[in-house]
């Protein structure tokens, strides 16, 4: 870990850019440890021209920049910073659980080897990529970009979301970046990577600005991909060029089926990534025995070790002393009239360094429906609800992944074909489970690309 500040400049079209208006990057016992340079709003609105202007690389250079560009990521010193110095630094500044950072820098790497195949993934099948194929000589399908400039607006509670966006690019896309401010350092990381290998700075920028500028970028942008809680889906879900990736709310059903045979998957799917995943399970409901269900959980969530995040066998999330305190009042606010089973004297203990680690929770409520199975917090913090057929699919609905642990396939049909449901495993399956080909909330080539017809001679 250098002494020095790390200087997280923006990349703009004209290349690395340090403003006067710079934003201390804290870890979590405030000490400074990186610098990041805020942009006005001229700068973004040049940069996204610059973009709009240029002309993307061929299709074959891009898939090979993008290759180069995850290898050096995840293996090779980037603006100044080893791989280990990197994700020792994420790890101070967001507490983030090390191994968590480390493997997502190696998913990001295999994700930006497989972009052009995983954004082809949506691709109609009656479709072509090219419309030079010979097929359009009798009239074909073309899959085409639906614009030029992608932007998009990250999140911080997870260094793997910027895992996605770079399918954009894969695409033809040129991609705008505003980094989170609570995690700037590994969206700097990979814009500088790409650019090194091939992605000119007409092609990807950094632009780091402030809240008041912030929706200049979405405006300025064809397609936007925009992260956050039930704040942004109000704002922005009714826009058809912003994609937004709210809550998860993932939940675990359980309907006919004894809950002691699957308790493993329910404690990994609480519990994996340090609970900070959309896709970690918030709430369960259960046919059999919930009070045993919720006893168990909190048993087994309860060993989990409190320590520093750049412990290796860390697992828990931390924050700064302040910001965790918020959060717990906010959750103890919530569980009024809710049986703590877990947490309810409160969920932060101090780390060594600064900070503190936020502790598993477990609340039993009394009825399905109760407004707090749809909390989700950045940790290990689940609802345990009764649940019976006469209560229907209605408190499933919302979710971004639903295990459902029964044999009812009329409940099945119903599951499935709910469109708030974004995805349904069937089975002893954990909430966590992703494969690059198949769809997380859709594929994003769903929303970048759209067919058009293309007829010659």
């Amino acid at each position: 870990m250098t002494a020095e500040l790390i200087e997280l400049d923006a990349l703009g079209p004209s290349g690395p850019y340090r403003s006067r208006h710079r934003l201390p990057i804290t870890d979590l016992a405030g000490v400074p440890l990186a610098a990041l340079s805020l942009v006005p709003s001229l700068y973004v609105h040049r940069a996204i021209a610059a973009l709009r202007a240029a002309e993307p690389l061929p299709a074959a250079d891009r898939l090979a920049a993008l290759a180069r560009a995850g290898e050096a990521f995840a293996t090779e010193t980037i603006g100044g910073l080893s791989v280990d110095a990197y994700v020792h630094a994420v790890s101070r500044i967001s507490g983030m659980p090390i191994q968590i950072v480390r493997h997502a820098t190696e998913t990001t790497r295999r994700a930006l080897l497989d972009a052009g195949r995983d954004a082809r993934q949506a691709r109609p099948v009656a479709s072509v990529d090219d419309w030079h194929d010979p097929a359009t000589r009798g009239g074909r399908a073309v899959w085409t970009r639906r614009g030029e400039v992608f932007a998009v607006h990250a999140s911080g509670n997870h260094p793997g979301v910027h895992a996605l966006w770079p399918q954009a690019l894969a695409l033809g896309y040129r991609v705008a970046v505003r980094p989170s401010r609570r995690e700037p350092l590994t969206a700097h990381r990979l814009i500088t990577a790409l650019r090194a290998a091939g992605f000119g700075p007409d092609q990807i920028a950094y632009l780091p600005t402030d809240h008041t500028v912030a929706d200049e970028i979405i405006s300025a942008a064809d397609l936007s991909m925009v992260y956050g809680g039930d704040d942004v889906v109000a704002k922005y879900g009714a826009d058809p060029t912003v994609l937004v990736q709210g809550p998860g709310r993932s939940k675990i059903l359980l309907a006919g089926e004894d809950w002691h045979q699957h308790l493993d998957t329910l404690v990994d799917s609480i519990g994996d990534e340090g609970g900070t995943a959309c896709v970690n399970a918030t709430a369960v409901f259960t046919d059999t025995d919930p009070d045993g269900l919720a006893a168990a959980l909190a048993e087994r969530l309860a060993t989990i070790p409190t320590l520093p995040p750049e412990d290796d066998r860390a697992a828990l999330p931390c924050q700064p002393t302040k910001q965790a305190a918020a959060l717990e009042r906010f959750l103890l606010d919530h569980a009024a009239g809710t049986t703590p089973r877990l947490g309810g004297a409160g969920i932060t203990d101090p780390v060594a360094g600064g900070g503190v680690a936020l502790r598993p929770a477990v609340f039993q409520v009394d009825r399905a429906d109760a407004a707090q199975t749809g909390i989700e917090l950045g940790f290990p913090c689940v609802w345990v609800a009764p649940w019976s057929p006469a209560d229907g699919i209605g408190p499933l609905r919302n979710s971004l992944v639903l295990t459902a642990l029964t044999h009812d396939e009329r409940l099945l049909d119903q599951l499935v074909d709910d469109p708030t449901i974004r995805n349904v495993y069937v089975g002893d399956h954990p909430t966590y489970w992703m494969r690059p080909d198949v769809p997380h909330d859709g594929y994003l080539g769903e929303f970048l690309m759209r067919t058009k017809t293309v007829l010659r001679d």
